[in-house]
């Protein structure tokens, strides 16, 4: 599969998405897959500079975390992408994992089984 990139984002609703492997008010009809969104990133020279600096204070280092949070909102998003193009109503069981490729890369992987569904008052 291709990188997703912003612009390519679904607008698959988030209530559709539970790390739970049951959807309040809903029954699951049929199991699609799973579906997964893999983000590969690395700091920047600079980044690491400001980060470093930041570390010298204490506290949060925002630009990690800014980092950090941009990475797993995408591996989200192209997991999503991917529950859309499986015809999937609901993404169940999400999960993260992370994993450092070599020194200052990492992967990140959003996973989940994509499902459809039916409301219960149907």
């Amino acid at each position: 599969m291709t990188s997703i990139v912003r612009s390519q984002a679904t607008d698959f609703p988030y209530n559709m998405t539970t790390t739970g492997f049951e959807l309040p008010g809903y029954r699951i009809v049929a199991t699609v897959g799973v579906v997964r969104g893999v983000v590969v990133r690395s700091r920047s020279v600079f980044g690491t500079v400001g980060a470093g600096i930041q570390s010298l204070f204490g506290g949060n280092i925002t630009l990690f975390t800014e980092l950090a949070e941009r990475t797993r909102k995408e591996a989200f998003d192209t997991m999503l992408v991917q529950a859309e193009m499986a015809n999937a109503d609901a993404v169940i069981g999400i999960r993260y994992d992370a994993t450092e490729m070599m020194q200052g890369v990492t992967e990140v992987l959003c996973y989940g089984t994509a499902v459809q569904v039916k409301a219960l008052d149907e």
